[in-house]
């Protein structure tokens, strides 16, 4: 167990914030976890966990003790007659592990290929991209509890997935929210692979190359040349990705919303309700390329908000608000912010 005073989470955050962690453990192992658990000031202190930093936006300095995870390890569980049990630390980044399974000949991640952040933030976030959610692949996952240090295995029902939201991010009853550690997590790969390309940009792709039938490795290829094409990479250009959820509304408001707005982009789903594109309701009331303080909107997609050089967790917050604040006024819609907000 690595514990550091005072230290920096800039680094540790891909919207490159500044912010301090009084105190900082690095957690590799569940024994780390259990060494927190067991330790005389650590043990009884609030903690805060964190993964790839890729879904927070740090606005002050973290007086509990951040458990920073590091967790490591791939490794393929078992082969089954309709799909492979593959597992992986939960400190692995996910795009490098979601690269491995297909080299390894295991697809079914791909569509979320390049997503940033680590594998056990993955979960927690419920993340998704074109067409395919992280429950769609889900098998189960080994946590530890932060009061007993006790290890629990969760499946997909434990879990309580919903869209961009898991049993991890609520902190009431029966919520899970600082009250463990994610290690391990492992996902169900079916055999024999169908690919998915229900999504727009992915029939697009189809219709460019000629090509009906793509293999695993080629929608990967396509999904992370449109993730690159529309979104900054956070080695260059500070941002936590997609900033506000989808709003997901009945089918009258929806019918209501293309009477004023024809253009919207909408997606029916199976229960009769509507995903709205977020990115396009905050395009329509002119964010796109905005600035406030050195936070702004991405040129490229009005979904993701950016550091344009030194920005701090309060400026990134006071634009968000200004944009919920301007689609609510136009649409009647509140807009909800992904990233966990500390």
């Amino acid at each position: 167990m690595r514990v550091e005073h005072r230290a920096s989470l800039r680094d540790f955050n891909t919207f490159a914030l500044p912010a301090l962690a009084q105190t900082l453990v690095r957690i590799t192992s569940d024994l780390d976890v259990r060494r927190v658990v067991d330790h005389p000031q650590h043990g009884v202190a609030p903690k805060f966990v964190l993964g790839g930093g890729s879904n927070v936006v740090l606005t002050r300095d973290v007086a509990a003790v951040v458990l920073k995870v590091e967790v490591p390890g791939r490794r393929l569980v078992e082969t089954l007659d309709d799909a492979w049990i593959v597992e992986a630390g939960a400190g692995e980044p996910w795009p490098d592990f979601v690269a491995w399974t297909l080299d390894q000949g295991w697809p079914g991640l791909e569509n979320l290929a390049l997503i940033p952040g680590s594998v056990g933030a993955a979960p927690v976030q419920n993340i998704g991209a074109y067409g395919v959610e992280l429950k769609d692949r889900f098998h189960s996952l080994d946590a530890v509890d932060l009061v007993t240090g006790r290890g629990v295995t969760l499946d997909a029902a434990a879990c309580r997935f919903g869209y961009r939201d898991s049993v991890f991010k609520h902190d009431g009853f029966g919520g899970l929210a600082g009250k463990s550690v994610i290690t391990r997590v492992r996902f169900r790969l079916p055999r024999p692979w169908q690919p998915v390309l229900g999504y727009l940009d992915l029939e697009r792709k189809m219709a460019e190359t000629g090509n009906p039938r793509p293999d695993a490795r080629t929608v990967f290829d396509w999904v992370c040349a449109i993730r690159r094409a529309k979104l900054p990479d956070p080695a260059v250009v500070g941002n936590a990705g997609s900033f506000f959820k989808n709003p997901v509304v009945s089918a009258e408001q929806c019918r209501d919303i293309i009477g004023r707005d024809p253009e919207i982009v909408h997606y029916p789903l199976p229960d009769g309700s509507v995903k709205l594109a977020a990115g396009w309701l905050i395009d329509a009331c002119g964010w796109k390329g905005k600035t406030v303080g050195r936070a702004g909107v991405y040129e490229k997609q009005a979904l993701v908000l950016v550091n344009r050089g030194g920005a701090t967790g309060a400026e990134v917050v006071t634009l968000a608000r200004a944009i919920q604040e301007s689609v609510y006024g136009r649409f009647g819609i509140r807009l909800e912010p992904e990233p966990v907000i500390v």
